[in-house]
């Protein structure tokens, strides 16, 4: 029989976030950082990205989650100053490599934890930016009330869409086992519901599909949790993108349709 819910907004969204991620297997973003930094180069979401966001030059803004710096670069070349703040050493470093082979000085680095953000230690800035850094934050209410404080203008956040990770999931259909998956953005967006922030909603319209040099290629920089797979379903899954990946005979590249990234982007006005 199923439950009544007398009020949706009764519904505590946020324990339904945190228990779709209990058993995530999260990855080392030191050992993926130099994967990160080499293929960034390669995607239109950047581009989606900087049509969505509202900056003027004399901001400031939080790059929560900055990784390598594929955002935080290019939001420094727009802003007064970018405060990136990430947990892992690895992608600081190369951040830190990409600002200087970009020449850029206004760039301030933060080692910790996203979960660990507080007003207290940040303080007031113009513009917080999530870029794809949320999706496996547990304490996520009070990580958002952290963040909705900092922010005096704006919140921008992307999060997985609901077409994320299609090949992926197509495979691991076929081998019978469930795809290990984030929770939905609707979640997201009824969480931040929950706590009177009424947030907007848009879908990035991607074009650009991923391209590989191999098939070998595409199993290491693809979204395939190889640290999950067995020895034999490895190999199933080099038969897989044998079959499934088209070769581009003009460039000799490969590739797939469906292999392309599905953001969303929730952000709301202070």
């Amino acid at each position: 029989m199923k439950q009544c819910i007398e009020n949706p907004d009764d519904v505590d969204w946020a324990s339904y976030w945190a228990e779709r991620l209990e058993t995530k297997v999260m990855k080392n973003w030191d050992e993926a950082a130099p994967g990160f930094y080499k293929r960034t180069h390669k995607e239109d979401y950047n581009t989606a990205l900087f049509e969505k966001l509202i900056l003027s030059e004399n901001d400031t803004v939080l790059d929560v989650g900055c990784g390598e710096g594929s955002v935080t670069v290019p939001l420094a070349k727009k802003v007064k100053k970018v405060i990136g703040i990430d947990s892992s050493p690895k992608m600081l470093e190369y951040l830190k490599k990409r600002a200087e082979e970009n020449n850029i000085d206004n760039i301030e680095t933060i080692l910790k934890p996203i979960e660990e953000i507080t007003y207290d230690e940040i303080g007031d800035v113009d513009v917080v930016v999530c870029s794809r850094s949320l999706n496996a934050i547990i304490p996520i209410e009070e990580t958002l009330a952290e963040l909705n404080k900092i922010a005096n203008k704006y919140v921008f956040i992307t999060i997985f869409g609901p077409e994320n990770k299609k090949l992926e999931k197509d495979f691991d259909k076929m081998l019978g086992i469930q795809t290990e998956d984030f929770p939905d953005y609707n979640y997201f967006f009824n969480i931040l519901f929950n706590m009177g922030i009424y947030a907007n909603i848009e879908r990035f319209d991607l074009k650009n599909y991923k391209i590989y040099d191999s098939v070998e290629d595409a199993m290491n920089n693809g979204k395939f949790r190889l640290d999950l797979y067995s020895d034999s379903q490895k190999e199933e899954l080099k038969k897989y993108l044998a079959e499934v990946l088209i070769k581009n005979e003009e460039t000799g590249k490969l590739f797939n349709e469906k292999d392309k990234a599905d953001w969303i982007m929730v952000w709301w006005k202070k």
